[in-house]
């Protein structure tokens, strides 16, 4: 019997965890200790409390707010580090700034170092960079510099290694080493001269690909929309755009637009230097950028051009299409993301994203995982795993 009250006192309390307490929870529980603690933290995001008991306005709707002092803040978000996982934390931050305007608080140092890093937040700090003062940016850049760093770790040796099996694999040759023999291309070729007495195939015909030269082998256009919902994206870009850029058979340019177009490509070799020299928000011209990345194009069958953006086109639709369909013809391989993020494809021009798949480049949001193997598809000139 215990036992069995211990139970339904838990699911009592996990009930009133999520109902937020007041006379309509219908839980009669009350909490105490770490429980009262937890739940004041959430009250004070989406109840508006701050106390125990969430409450409510006069409408029946629930209001939130953390007062407007920088002290509230950085205590609040000490208490959910406290006690909440790190995943937690995150969503709880980006809905801190988008629900209760905490975007200016940023700008204080205190609050940077309060705050769990991760790439939303760094989307933030990059919009607030031209507002940022001179005190606080070091403090940004460090926080920007955390974040970079762990997406490098867990991204790039994934995408070194896809992508050098992939130059690999498209140097093909008939005379290889033996520990450049492809077996399974090899085997397929040669089971005309399978021996059924040995049960095996003698490989008459090796088939193996050479190893990737030092020289440069394929060329790597990243075009990237800078506009306010492009945030996350820009943040992964940069990131890959580094890591490619560290391969010597592959070069990598990386272009940023919104009405204007800029290159970043001299600030490669650190992502936070291409981070801050974005600068998200304002309008489109994806016609104007393209067009500056087909001036550099010089070798078109071994360049691959990656267009990251949500397709709403502030220049001339018709020139954009013309430019890809160019593109394409004179061997160009050209991919089309809607994001290059864990969020899925946000709003984006349907009929522009259409008239590009009928072009023969599809365009569909790319998780950071899926990315290597999208680049390797494309450097190898077969179909693009599209999800």
């Amino acid at each position: 019997m215990a036992a069995s009250s211990a139970v339904g006192e838990g699911r009592l309390r996990r009930w009133r965890m999520v109902l937020g307490g007041g006379e309509a929870d219908g839980t009669g529980c009350a909490l105490s200790g770490r429980d009262a603690a937890m739940d004041a933290a959430l009250g004070a995001l989406y109840g508006g409390g701050g106390g125990g008991e969430r409450s409510r306005k006069g409408s029946g709707e629930r209001s939130a707010g953390l007062g407007g002092s920088a002290p509230n803040v950085a205590r609040w978000l000490g208490d959910i580090r406290t006690y909440f996982p790190s995943s937690v934390v995150q969503v709880m931050q980006r809905d801190a700034i988008e629900r209760l305007g905490l975007s200016a608080l940023l700008l204080e140092p205190e609050m940077l170092e309060a705050v769990e890093p991760d790439v939303h937040l760094v989307g933030t700090l990059l919009s607030l960079n031209k507002a940022m003062p001179e005190t606080t940016k070091e403090t940004a850049r460090a926080v920007v510099r955390k974040v970079v760093e762990q997406l490098e770790k867990k991204l790039a040796a994934k995408t070194r290694a896809t992508l050098t099996g992939a130059l690999d694999r498209s140097a093909r040759i008939s005379r290889p080493r033996h520990h450049d023999i492809d077996w399974d291309r090899t085997i397929r070729a040669n089971l005309k001269n399978y021996l059924p007495e040995y049960r095996t195939v003698v490989p008459e015909r090796l088939i193996g690909y050479g190893r990737a030269a030092q020289s440069v082998k394929k060329e790597v256009i990243l075009c990237i929309d800078q506009s306010g919902s492009m945030a996350a994206s820009v943040v992964y870009a940069s990131v890959f755009g580094a890591v490619l850029a560290s391969m010597r058979s592959i070069a990598t340019r990386l272009v940023v637009f919104d009405t204007a177009v800029v290159d970043l490509t001299d600030q490669l070799d650190d992502p936070v230097d291409v981070l801050f020299g974005t600068q998200l928000g304002g309008g489109t011209d994806i016609n104007r950028a393209l067009a500056y990345c087909q001036s550099k194009i010089t070798r078109p069958a071994d360049t691959v051009v990656v267009l990251i953006s949500d397709l709403y086109e502030g220049g001339i639709r018709n020139e954009m299409l013309k430019r890809v369909a160019a593109m394409k013809a004179s061997g160009v391989e050209f991919v089309t993301l809607l994001a290059l993020s864990d969020e899925g494809a946000p709003a984006y021009d349907r009929e522009h994203a259409a008239a590009l798949a009928a072009l023969g480049a599809p365009a569909f949001a790319c998780t950071p995982d899926l990315f290597p193997e999208v680049m390797a598809a494309a450097l190898e000139k077969r179909p693009l795993p599209v999800p």
